[in-house]
């Protein structure tokens, strides 16, 4: 996906395409086939890349497949070798002590040591004048996610609750610090890559920092707080989970599971107009908040704290006295310009509010709409697509947070619809348009405002497709088609199967989350016409994922064998070279292997086929037509890595020359809870990675490169 970042004034690429033909003669392989029919290629010609593929084109993967298992480690195939980079409570500052790894760290220290729960994250390269080079390999800026706490690690011993409620609010604050976003500077050392600890310019974005509400929803009443009267502003980014980045260097981080840190008693709905009621159940407003936060602050006078009770508490009529609306504030893509520390982060409220899990660019092109790709990950939820109202103009590469006021905050919104025929639909969230109006039966719009801040009611307005849990996307950088996990599903209803969510079967294996599409797949779709205006595409499912010794009738529909079997697709990376990377975090497979990331060399929607899947739920059976992908060999899909004890393998970064790949390691041991965990006594916890022996595990970030100095994965051949 790197390839939104070079779109510079750099040569078209049938350009390039065509000098290189004159002088070696027929490229070999797809890229030939494929460069016609997409357009953003052409921004690839900046990093030279497009010399490499056109000198040689078909990839072959350069490792072999690497065994599933249960040891607490990380195994890698023979020749590879990983890197400690960034753990949590590691010091990203000059005079932080280390991480005790046992509670004892100041609260407020967290501040200036990453977070928990290491999630998405991009590499920005970084030229000798410390700006922003896309192709540039020796020095960057590396921006993580810190999508959440594994909170009885973070304390001596765990949370201190009383009678339901926070008694400490130093612990408070240490968890709301440890979430957010880390910025840190990294540069390549003994052919891997280290943290510039005293760089001034590591930061950390967090629950406390300011941040700006930028588009259509900017001083929207639905957006007015007590901290915010003119509903302009916002404290803080939260559940930052999968990311995206910009063609002018910036990084866009997603709030993904933020409604369950909201506090809202049942009492409440009293309060509320029936209006208010569908969108805050619609949205999951309720409940007592998953890390009790507002409870810090019993009487409800310390901000930090209250501002996590959304429910009506004070006497104003439009909410400017409480925090009624403070939900509201969260669930958006936001942008942070990892170079000017000086610029506040900015919530692009035109690109929706949901469950972002991220926002992936499309091609970019000169005097053509910019495009972002984002799914809403929660069961049945939807694909969403951004188009820009400004044409590219390159000139704006270098002109960060103006550049995303330019395209960001002006634009449509769509929402997906998958046909029966694997034919597509982009349906337009606009008030006015396609029934999203103040008579719309699922909800009264009132303006654009109110449709964005309530996206997932739009999409159900017009009728998109429900999906299995949209996770990660990204975009071949060869063709430009867009891949989605959608990690799995075990609420599918088996009377509402359909040609894009087919599949519904029962695992004993798996427990209580063995039924309905219990191990996931992944879907892909090709725009129809130009990527930045189509309304309509091509769709397949390009891998279904399974046990390899599964029924093939309808659970391993791809195929796959023990090289490459694989459950709950989530993380997605798409390498400059077109090598696609699949990241796991499963729930249904955990008895024959821990989490892992697999290398896949994809082919083209409509490579595969049309496939009958039969699914059946006791005595019933129904047979679903869809339409699938060519089948997995060794070839085209092996298991690259296998992480410790009950972690997920999520978020993907490499160096613009390919020879490293990042990797993020979360939540190790998370279960330990519910197994019989002591915070005191280190036997009982189910993971110690990565200082092994009785530590506590820490999530972390680690650098992964090839021995003999070549390129991670994949070569050209």
């Amino acid at each position: 996906m790197t390839q939104a970042n070079c779109a510079d004034s750099s040569p078209d690429f049938n350009e390039v395409l065509q000098l290189r033909l004159s002088r070696r003669g027929l490229l070999k392989g797809s890229l030939a086939s494929a460069s016609a029919s997409y357009l953003g290629v052409g921004t690839l010609a900046a990093t030279g890349v497009v010399e490499a593929q056109a000198a040689s084109t078909r990839l072959r993967l350069n490792f072999n497949a690497v065994a599933k298992s249960l040891d607490d480690l990380v195994r890698l195939p023979t020749g590879y070798s990983y890197k400690l980079l960034l753990a949590t409570g590691d010091p990203i500052a000059p005079g932080i002590p280390a991480y005790s790894n046992a509670g004892a760290d100041e609260a407020n220290s967290f501040s200036r040591r990453a977070g928990d729960h290491n999630d998405g994250m991009y590499f920005f390269g970084m030229n000798n004048q410390a700006r922003w080079d896309s192709s540039a390999s020796e020095r960057a800026l590396l921006c993580v996610n810190h999508e959440a706490i594994t909170s009885a690690f973070l304390h001596p011993q765990g949370q201190t609750i009383v009678d339901g409620k926070r008694t400490v609010d130093t612990e408070v604050v240490k968890e709301m610090l440890a979430h957010g976003v880390s910025v840190i500077e990294v540069r390549r050392e003994a052919g891997s890559y280290s943290l510039q600890k005293d760089s001034l310019r590591n930061r950390r974005i967090t629950t406390m920092t300011e941040i700006e509400i930028s588009g259509p929803a900017s001083g929207s009443p639905l957006m007015v707080t007590r901290y915010s009267p003119t509903g302009k502003r916002t404290r803080g980014t939260l559940g930052n989970c999968a990311n995206g980045h910009t063609p002018w260097g910036t990084y866009l981080t997603c709030e993904e599971n933020w409604a369950g840190y909201f506090r809202r008693p049942s009492s409440d709905d009293a309060k509320r107009n029936p209006q208010q009621l569908t969108a805050l159940k619609r949205y999951g407003i309720a409940g007592k908040g998953r890390e009790l936060w507002a409870t810090a602050s019993p009487d409800g006078n310390d901000q930090r704290f209250s501002r996590w009770d959304a429910s009506v508490t004070g006497a104003s009529a439009d909410g400017s006295d409480d925090y009624r609306h403070a939900p509201n504030t969260f669930g958006w893509v936001v942008e942070i310009d990892p170079f000017n520390t000086d610029v506040s982060p900015k919530k692009r409220t035109a690109l929706g509010r949901f469950a972002h899990e991220g926002a992936w660019p499309g091609p970019v092109r000169t005097g053509q709409p910019l495009v972002w790709y984002m799914g809403c990950d929660a069961r049945g939820e939807y694909i969403y697509k951004f188009v820009s109202t400004k044409l590219w103009d390159p000139a704006d590469a270098t002109k960060g947070m103006a550049a995303g006021d330019k395209y960001m905050d002006d634009g449509r919104l769509y929402a997906a619809r998958f046909n029966a025929d694997g034919s597509g639909d982009w349906l337009e969230l606009s008030f006015g348009q396609n029934g999203i109006d103040s008579t719309s039966p699922v909800y009264p719009f009132a303006n654009q405002a109110d449709v964005l801040v309530h996206a997932r009611l739009a999409a159900d307005a017009v009728g998109a497709t429900k999906m299995d849990r949209p996770e990660w996307g990204a975009v071949n950088p060869r063709n430009g088609e867009v891949y989605m996990t959608l990690t799995y599903n075990p609420s599918r209803d088996f009377n509402q199967l359909d040609a894009a969510n087919p599949r519904f079967y029962r695992d004993a294996k798996a427990g209580k989350q063995g039924q309905g599409n219990v191990n996931g797949h992944i879907i892909r779709w090709a725009e129809q016409g130009s990527q930045s205006g189509a309304t309509h595409f091509r769709w397949d499912v390009f891998l279904f994922a399974s046990r390899d010794n599964a029924d093939q009738d309808n659970v391993n529909v791809s195929g796959l064998d023990a090289s490459n079997d694989f459950s709950s697709p989530d993380g997605l990376w798409f390498s400059r070279t077109g090598l696609l990377w699949i990241e796991t975090d499963d729930h249904a497979y955990r008895d024959s292997s821990n989490c892992m990331l697999l290398a896949a060399i994809p082919g083209t929607v409509g490579d595969g086929g049309q496939r009958q899947i039969i699914s059946r739920d006791g005595e019933q059976q129904k047979n679903v037509t869809t339409h699938v992908g060519a089948s997995a060999t060794m070839a085209s899909l092996r298991r690259f890595l296998v992480g410790p004890v009950d972690c997920e393998i999520t978020g993907l970064a490499e160096s613009p020359d390919g020879k490293a790949l990042f990797v993020n390691i979360q939540h190790l041991g998370e279960t330990t809870n519910d197994k019989g965990f002591d915070i005191v006594k280190p036997s009982t916890y189910l993971s110690h990675w990565p200082a092994g022996g009785d530590a506590r595990p820490r999530s972390a970030t680690i650098v992964i490169t090839r021995d003999d100095g070549g390129t991670v994965g994949a070569d050209l051949v």
